[in-house]
């Protein structure tokens, strides 16, 4: 009898992690997606023309095999500069180790293709610590070799954060805190990224949305922001740095506290679906849209 190969997997984050996740890298790839194409894939920056960029609905994608659902957040239409081609980039955060996702960055590739007709590309985001997947998937037999899927990745754990302080890349920034850094580095990399916002002269509302990111993944002890502030104070821009309005940490707990009543919120409708209450009354009660709610019944499910 043949010996099966062992898969050892992760166990997946609750759906309450999961979305939080998925939202935060949403939401600073969203408002910032010329930036964090420049800064990791220069060659498709500078192909594409961000005078023409449209992000589409959510997609939501079931497996119908074991009934899986998931919305593909990030799916953004442009045009490649001085052509009338239209293409899809696909951007699919994973922050956990999966076996089979390369299958997975295929099943959503064909899904987009057969619903939009346009070019794609597929790109994922690993922010977890495991032996990193396969950046393709290859359907073959000993006799035909039917298909090889490229994807491309971009793998944080694996990336040095001094790399990127000198970029005054927005993306850059908020990245940081998933970037490959030793514990004794916590607090260097905090001031680090503090230094590129204060250089960057951003609008509040971009400085609350990369600080709230930030601050998601890497939250220093009160005894390290003591030693933070003191290492602040003895730089040339500590007046800039201190001179923000609103401090960083207030900030930083405001995105948390939004981020978690939205999530709150979504279970409150799902746990609603499940009770089988009618979708008008559910929509006049949490005052999401209905195609919103339609797509949460499938999570109910």
């Amino acid at each position: 009898m043949a010996t099966l190969p062992l898969l050892i997997q992760e166990k997946p984050p609750s759906r309450l992690t999961y979305t939080k996740h998925d939202q935060l890298y949403k939401e600073l790839i969203q408002t910032f997606f010329q930036e964090f194409l420049e800064v990791f894939f220069p060659e498709i920056h500078k192909a594409i023309d961000f005078g023409r960029v449209k992000p589409l609905s959510e997609e939501v994608y079931t497996n119908m095999l074991d009934g899986d659902t998931r919305r593909l957040d990030l799916v953004i239409e442009t045009k490649l500069k001085k052509t009338d081609v239209v293409i899809i980039v696909h951007i699919e955060p994973q922050s956990y180790q999966q076996p089979d996702f390369n299958e997975r960055m295929y099943r959503y590739f064909s899904m987009l293709y057969n619903k939009y007709r346009k070019p794609i590309i597929p790109i994922a985001i690993f922010s977890h610590d495991r032996q990193p997947v396969e950046d393709h998937y290859t359907m073959a037999f000993d006799f035909f070799h039917v298909l090889t899927f490229n994807y491309l990745t971009l793998h944080l754990r694996k990336m040095n954060w001094r790399d990127y302080i000198r970029s005054d890349n927005p993306v850059a920034a908020a990245l940081l805190s998933e970037m490959g850094y030793q514990k004794e580095e916590r607090i260097e990399v905090k001031k680090e990224f503090l230094r590129m916002i204060t250089r960057m002269e951003l609008d509040p509302a971009r400085q609350r949305l990369i600080y709230g990111f930030f601050e998601s993944y890497l939250k220093l002890t009160e005894q390290e922001e003591e030693q933070l502030m003191d290492e602040v104070s003895k730089l040339p821009e500590a007046d800039k740095i201190f001179e923000i309005p609103i401090s960083y940490e207030e900030k930083g707990k405001e995105i948390g506290k939004e981020i978690g009543k939205e999530i709150a919120k979504k279970e409150m409708v799902i746990e609603m679906l499940k009770e089988g209450m009618d979708l008008k009354l559910i929509e006049k009660i949490s005052h999401l849209d209905i195609e919103e709610i339609k797509q949460l019944k499938e999570l109910a499910k």
